[in-house]
């Protein structure tokens, strides 16, 4: 039996349990997968034990994603383009592999919600400059959009990002700025995604005016509790196409999936399903 799981501080919040349950049980899988509490001091000794009790891997959130990275043996490009890895899978030379899903599990699910070739050409506005911000612009490069705009509260780090996504890279324009430059930004944007914390529950939301936006242009919101942040909430009363982020936490769930149950599974990944949303839907509201 393959075991995984989640290894966080704190990790009871973590809905990962319930989606990789859900897909344990569908595809009638004898395996588990639980939550892994490590205080950051315990983390190497706590993979290093996961190791030797023959888990399949881990997927890593906060605190410990640059330190994933770091104990990695190697890394996929998405880990690289962040320095951080959501996914270590102990691979059976007793090397560590790690990965960085959450940006092509952010493009996955804008694909899923707007069109398969949707983004081609487009121009985009990604509002916050961290690790998850660094992980969609890498992903939306992949995917031939025209424009990448980052903006950030520090203007600064915006440029630091953008500086390294568009090294050797001439085939779409970047832009940086702060959030006071929103407007000038936003004239011409067909998508917004938010990667700050803003509007989760028990932050402030964002103050952006939306009526500088083009009347078929889409917000995008990462952060899934609530699943309609004031943000998406002020973008349905403009009429603007509204994506919650509960997308991006299913897609960025399958590889992880299909890594750890690998065998079981074919070689391939699970699939994304209303029935797996209904699921996470219910489990918020346990929360």
């Amino acid at each position: 039996m393959n075991r995984a799981g989640v290894i966080g501080w704190p990790v009871a919040h973590s809905l990962s349990p319930v989606l990789h349950g859900y897909w344990l049980k569908q595809y009638g899988i004898d395996g588990s997968y639980e939550k892994i509490p490590a205080a950051p001091e315990d983390f190497v000794a706590t993979i290093t034990r996961l190791r030797a009790e023959g888990y399949a891997g881990v997927n890593v959130t906060v605190p410990h994603k640059e330190a994933a990275f770091a104990l990695a043996d190697t890394h996929r490009q998405s880990a690289k383009a962040t320095n951080a890895a959501n996914l270590l899978v102990f691979m059976g030379d007793g090397r560590i592999g790690a990965d960085n899903t959450d940006g092509t599990g952010l493009v996955d699910s804008l694909e899923s919600e707007l069109g398969s070739i949707a983004l081609g050409g487009k121009n985009i506005v990604v509002l916050g400059a961290g690790g998850a911000a660094r992980g969609i612009v890498e992903a939306l490069y992949g995917r031939g959009v025209g424009k990448i705009t980052v903006l950030n509260r520090h203007a600064e780090r915006a440029l630091q990002l953008i500086e390294y996504a568009s090294a050797s890279r001439t085939n779409v324009k970047f832009k940086s700025g702060s959030l006071a430059e929103w407007a000038e930004a936003a004239t011409d944007a067909w998508l917004v995604v938010n990667t700050t914390s803003a509007g989760m529950k028990g932050n402030p939301p964002l103050d952006m005016d939306l009526s500088v936006l083009p009347k078929d242009a889409a917000i995008c919101d990462i952060v899934y509790n609530p699943l309609e942040t004031p943000l998406l909430k002020s973008a349905k009363a403009r009429g603007l196409r509204a994506i919650d982020g509960l997308g991006m936490l299913m897609c960025q769930a399958a590889p992880s999936f299909q890594a750890f149950f690998f065998d079981e599974m074919g070689g391939k990944a699970p699939e994304v399903t209303p029935g797996l949303r209904t699921a996470l839907v219910e489990a918020l509201g346990q929360h």
